[in-house]
């Protein structure tokens, strides 16, 4: 998969594919209307690009924000983040959409841009400590 001149291989071609978490990038969850809550700030506080974001429409409404490989274990997250890496002896996958095509209930909230292009870790910690 490529967008521009970026290699996404992590990226399926159809449907939806289960990625390890720790290998490409890491992840942190936030479900319902927190997590979208963060999406709405973080894509404001950057302009409009914030890096990868993957919505699921079902069950907890989880909210994916793919962050760079190990940038979540060595931070404290509030209960209400959970970060998927495959750090101290676990392993964590990372449901990803194609870019297009039949891939409900997960969709892209902002597609990414490029290979080493992801959510800014230090800045989604902080947006999420604020949260009330």
């Amino acid at each position: 998969m490529e967008i521009g001149d970026a290699n996404l291989d992590w990226i399926p071609l159809c449907g939806i594919r289960l990625s390890k978490a720790g290998v490409q990038f890491d992840a942190v969850r936030i479900d319902g209307d927190a997590g979208r809550c963060v999406a709405d700030a973080m894509e404001e506080l950057t302009g409009g690009d914030p890096g990868p974001i993957v919505m699921d429409a079902l069950g907890c409404r989880a909210v994916y924000f793919l962050v760079p490989p190990r940038s979540t274990s060595h931070r404290s997250w509030p209960a209400r983040a959970i970060p998927f890496n495959s750090d101290f002896g676990s392993v964590s996958y990372v449901p990803v959409p194609a870019l297009s095509g039949h891939t409900w209930p997960l969709s892209w909230r902002c597609l990414p841009s490029g290979v080493d292009r992801f959510v800014h870790t230090p800045l989604l910690n902080s947006l999420v400590w604020q949260l009330r």
